[in-house]
C-alpha cells in the first residue's frame, strides 16, 4: 500500500483516499477558441509518459477533497514530494537520482 501526503491536511494517508488526475503544470491555450484542431488535441490529449520522475495532480478524494500536485517516481512508484496547487513547480535536478 502506497501512503501519500496531503499538502492540506498534513498527513500521510492510504492510496485508496487518493485519485489520479493527470499530469500537472500543463499551460492552457491563451484564447483556445482560435488555435487549429492539431493544437487543440495536442493540448488536450497528448502528455508526457516518462519513465522516471514525473510531475502529476491528485485529489484527495475522501479527506479534504482538495487537489495538490505530486512529484512521483513513475519506476519505482515512490512519491518524492508533494505540493499545493498554485505552488512553484520543484527543479527536477532536486529529485534525479531518488526513488529508485
Amino acid at each position: 500500500m502506497l501512503l501519500i501526503h496531503c499538502p492540506y491536511c498534513g498527513e500521510a494517508r492510504s492510496e485508496l483516499e487518493f485519485a489520479a488526475a493527470g499530469e500537472a503544470h500543463i499551460a492552457r491555450p491563451e484564447n483556445i477558441a482560435e488555435i487549429s484542431d492539431e493544437a487543440f488535441a495536442d493540448y488536450f490529449f497528448m502528455r508526457a509518459n516518462p519513465k522516471g520522475i514525473h510531475y502529476e495532480r491528485w485529489r484527495h478524494v475522501h479527506g479534504c477533497g482538495r487537489f495538490f500536485n505530486a512529484v512521483r517516481d513513475t519506476v519505482s512508484d515512490r512519491f518524492l514530494k508533494t505540493y499545493r496547487t498554485g505552488e512553484p513547480k520543484p527543479e527536477r535536478a532536486d529529485f534525479e537520482g531518488e526513488g529508485r
